[in-house]
């Protein structure tokens, strides 16, 4: 049972492992090689994980082989334009100037109710009102509406906008993140004072703090704590 056990526990991480190498994209972002790859490296170490008459490198080899493969295949694909169009297909557009590219859907076998569908989807549920739909590579469908039937963009009615960036989390579940208050240029002691204009004494009292670029910090208690909060740093 215990050999059973550190078998399992050796290709499960090296699944993960191989396959947290091969990128951070999700199941509906990957190429088809990629997603072939995949599914054949869980079948690989499945059957050395159920089978232990079947020795532990028969599964961990071509697993790691598998990764060498496409780890070269990627090589090649970021240099060559011809192998990456064999390899990945190119996009194709079913919808210019608002109307079905008819034989486009007939050659790639697309279903006209899934592409009304995926309009749909895309906030735009009506086919005159789109200036290109695309079919990339990896099944996603991206859709460009027609400048009139695009939202209003600040930059439409001239208006200045401010640099919002991403704001820095402090707190997490209830742990102070040092590297960014590091990266504030700000210490623990500053962020308790902080807490403190909010009620709250220490950082296990807090589900999620953070701090924006314009110096405003976020505070949610946890849920004995006194609900949402804001304020002002001057």
């Amino acid at each position: 049972m215990l050999i059973l056990f550190g078998r399992t526990a050796i290709l499960y991480l090296t699944a993960v492992v191989v396959i947290r190498i091969m990128g951070k994209r999700q199941i509906g972002q990957l190429q088809p090689f990629e997603l072939v790859i995949t599914i054949i490296i869980a079948e690989l170490v499945v059957i050395p994980m159920q089978d232990k008459d079947v020795p532990l490198v028969e599964g961990l080899v071509p697993a790691l082989t598998l990764l060498f493969l496409q780890y070269l295949v990627s090589l090649i694909l970021m240099k060559s334009e011809s192998a990456r169009a064999v390899v990945c297909g190119m996009p194709s557009v079913l919808v210019r100037n608002g109307r079905i590219v008819e034989k486009e859907l007939r050659f790639l076998r697309y279903n006209l109710s899934d592409l009304l569908e995926q309009l749909r989807v895309k906030g735009v549920p009506e086919v005159g009102d789109v200036e290109f739909a695309v079919l990339e590579t990896n099944g996603e469908l991206s859709v460009v509406a027609k400048s009139q039937k695009r939202p209003v963009q600040p930059q439409d009615l001239q208006l200045d906008t401010t640099y919002e960036g991403l704001p820095l989390p402090l707190i997490i579940d209830g742990k102070i993140k040092a590297g960014s208050l590091k990266k504030a240029c700000l210490d623990r002691q500053w962020l308790e004072t902080e807490i403190q204009k909010h009620g709250l004494h220490r950082p296990q009292e807090i589900l999620y703090a953070s701090l924006s670029t314009d110096g405003t910090l976020f505070v949610q208690p946890r849920e004995s704590g006194s609900g949402w909060q804001e304020t002002g740093i001057s």
